[in-house]
């Protein structure tokens, strides 16, 4: 069976939506997965002014019904041949596309992220950052998707683990993942930084111990997974370190493990907002 059989794609009409779509598009295809996307209208307060000699009301299934029309009409062509649905809330968006995909079996949604201000580049828009965090399905999301040239059919994926108990079914997703998408699959492990003195050969023996270690410590899990790949032991900082292997190794997607950000458990996940904002290509939460 697939392990992707449903898709959710949250869609608003952006730039970055549209350049989402052919990934989402890639991904329904290889796994002959439905497509549900999803329009939210966020909700509206406002004052009424004693000037005005009544209230303006809106017909908001109106509003819903043209919301629909309209993802209908932008979507027909890039999604034409898939099994694809419109539907359309009303209410806080991270909200509604989590409890939607609760409810509806969904196993991933794609969404860009939507970062703005002086700072863009080091932000995730506050509707991703709730999905990615409330969600209990895998997420997959590119930060500033036009900046990206990832192929939309992934030849080269890059998993990173932490070594935590998750890992196996981590690996096994991943494993599972590339083996549909027909793309090469390695993983990665970021062991700590033991000194700032690896030029002194005691700290240098030291660091290459834990190095050691941690490999031993993840092929251990990869074989309880029962799966066979290549995994790369590094050294350093999780986020650099993640994203500049993904860009040496030429990916197109990373894999990390997410699991409960607000979890103090694994390494990995405490560092997914920084994966997702510097990786040079899309990347799914799991």
């Amino acid at each position: 069976m697939p392990i992707i059989t449903h898709i959710l794609f949250p869609f608003d009409f952006s730039k970055q939506g549209l350049l989402a779509a052919p990934f989402v598009r890639a991904v329904a295809s290889r796994f002959e997965a439905r497509i549900t996307l999803i329009g939210v209208i966020p909700p509206a307060w406002t004052i009424p002014s004693t000037d005005l000699p009544a209230m303006v009301t809106v017909d908001i299934e109106e509003m819903k019904r043209d919301l629909e029309s309209r993802l209908d009409e932008t979507m027909s062509d890039e999604f034409s041949g898939l099994a694809v649905r419109s539907v359309t809330t009303l209410g806080d968006p991270a909200q509604k596309i989590t409890e939607f995909a609760h409810a509806n079996a969904v196993d991933l949604i794609m969404m860009p992220t939507h970062g703005f201000g002086l700072y863009r580049s080091l932000l995730i828009g506050s509707v991703t950052a709730k999905v990615l965090h409330d969600a209990k399905c895998p997420v997959w999301t590119a930060t500033h998707a036009e900046e990206q040239r990832s192929r939309d059919m992934p030849r080269t994926i890059l998993c990173a683990v932490d070594g935590t108990p998750r890992t196996p079914a981590l690996t096994q997703w991943a494993a599972e993942m590339s083996q549909r998408m027909e793309a090469s699959l390695k993983l990665l492990h970021v062991a700590p930084r033991i000194s700032d003195w690896l030029a002194l050969p005691g700290e240098r023996e030291l660091q290459e111990q834990v190095r050691n270690e941690a490999r031993a410590k993840i092929d251990a899990l990869k074989q309880s997974a029962g799966v066979e790949t290549p995994v790369r032991v590094a050294v350093g900082r999780i986020v650099d370190t993640v994203t500049e292997e993904a860009r040496q190794e030429g990916a197109d997607l990373v894999l990390i493990g997410r699991g409960s950000l607000q979890s103090p458990l694994g390494r990995l996940r405490t560092h997914a907002y920084g994966i997702i904002q510097k990786s040079p290509c899309p990347v799914v939460s799991v």
